[in-house]
């Protein structure tokens, strides 16, 4: 696998497989389930129609991320304290040129953050549960100017899985959280995760 420090060593540009067309598929078909959210969206929406590689994140002015919210029976989620942020989240982060699709993103994502075995994980649903765009401050020491996530999020199911090995870079910790927390924490994207049909993991 080529990294982001290598590819930048060897010249190349950053490229990832997840294309545009994915992305405005999965946002059209999320808007067909969700159309209230319609209002929401539109800038983000107006963006895509441009075109410009928005799985990488070195595109500005916007980018796509992928988020996962795991729920562990009926009651838990799993949650990080991020890092740079300050703040606790769902797992999620920016694409990389490994994940073949954004639900692929968000496992490996979840998988990464929290130590959680991927093998003890299943999808609740193929579609996202939540798709959210949102404002990240500069970060001028990564090269980053003021810019909007496009933040996609799957849900996934387990009745097994626990926390592993941390990636202490990017989270400060990781721990299950009742629901009524998580939702007072995250917001309304919780329920919705909740509601996914369940399976067993």
């Amino acid at each position: 696998m080529i990294t982001k420090r290598i590819a930048r060593r060897l010249g190349r540009g950053w490229h990832v497989t997840v294309s545009d067309g994915d992305i405005s598929g999965a946002l059209a078909a999320y808007l067909k389930q969700y159309p209230e959210e319609a209002g929401l969206l539109s800038e983000a929406t107006q963006i895509l129609t441009r075109g410009g590689e928005f799985a990488s994140r070195r595109t500005f002015p916007m980018h796509v991320t992928a988020g996962a919210l795991l729920v562990r029976g009926d009651a838990e989620v799993l949650m990080v304290a991020h890092r740079a942020y300050g703040i606790i989240l769902q797992p999620g982060g920016h694409l990389e040129p490994t994940d073949d699709t954004l639900i692929d993103a968000a496992l490996r994502e979840l998988a990464e953050e929290t130590g959680v075995d991927p093998g003890a994980v299943v999808p609740a649903s193929p579609s996202p549960v939540y798709i959210e765009y949102g404002r990240v401050p500069a970060r001028p020491e990564k090269r980053e100017p003021e810019h909007y996530h496009l933040d996609f999020g799957y849900a996934f199911t387990t009745s097994r899985a626990e926390v592993g090995r941390i990636q202490e870079s990017e989270v400060t910790g990781a721990a299950w959280y009742p629901l009524a927390e998580a939702q007072r924490l995250v917001g309304d994207r919780i329920a919705r995760a909740i509601i996914s049909p369940p399976r067993a993991g």
